[in-house]
């Protein structure tokens, strides 16, 4: 697990949970606009399952914290409002899909791992996931696409196959949403085809109380393809968190 930390001692910070093969860049666009100087940026790997990579985070915290996971992160995110929703000041949910691995997936989703490592992860990823990852009229965007390759060949395949775990083995955590007090904000992209609608429906349903936005241009990357709607977003959600 790598962090990128700028918390010193402040009062419930903000802790920002990458997705699969993303780093601290992709929330670099969305930090300047947002304008917090208390926050830690995490990249999820070393450990095989959600349950572990929340349990190494919770033991690593301060005791209150505002809490954002993108795609991958958001998992991380249920599960630690699962085992701790006292230590967590506000969730934001961002590209979220909160349903456990269907089991039909499963052999795919390693064969992927073979595959990367087999062309090569750029290579992989540019003629699978790219066309998926963005709504249709970021296909060509160069830099966009630049910066989400670029973050996967700093992850790595090691990384890749541990993300691929977490994913297989995570659980459904919506019951636990039931009884979650704190402000709650729920982001996704209305082109995403990876986390739909439908799944942020789901997380809508199981929390009454959560704000739930669609960023019409986007697609999956909410924090790369929309940063000033996202800063936009977490910015009132923060200040409602520490209220």
């Amino acid at each position: 697990m790598k962090t990128t930390p700028v918390l010193e001692n402040h009062d419930a910070p903000l802790i920002l949970l990458g997705g699969t093969l993303c780093n601290e860049r992709l929330w670099l666009p969305v930090i300047e606009p947002l304008n917090v100087s208390h926050f830690c940026s995490v990249s999820l790997d070393g450990a095989d399952s959600a349950e572990t990579l929340a349990n190494q985070l919770l033991e690593i915290l301060p005791p209150r914290f505002c809490l954002a996971g993108f795609s991958l992160g958001a998992i991380v995110a249920l599960q630690m409002v699962a085992l701790a929703p006292e230590r967590i000041a506000g969730l934001a949910l961002l590209s979220v899909n909160p349903l456990s691995c269907p089991q039909d997936s499963v052999a795919g989703r390693r064969t992927a791992v073979r595959e990367a490592a087999s062309l090569g992860i750029t290579r992989w990823l540019t003629e699978n996931l790219w066309p998926r990852y963005v709504a249709p009229h970021r296909l060509d965007d160069a830099a966009l696409h630049r910066t989400i390759v670029q973050m996967a060949e700093e992850c790595g395949i090691e990384t890749f196959a541990w993300q691929t775990e977490v994913a297989i083995s995570r659980k459904d955590h919506r019951a636990s949403l039931a009884s979650f007090t704190a402000p709650t904000l729920i982001l996704n992209g209305a082109h995403d085809v990876i986390c739909t609608p439908s799944h942020h429906q789901a997380v809508a349903e199981a929390v009454p109380h959560a704000r739930w936005i669609t960023l019409p241009e986007s697609g999956h990357f909410l924090p790369l393809e929309s940063p000033h709607h996202v800063a936009i977003a977490m910015r009132n959600w923060i200040q409602e968190s520490k209220a």
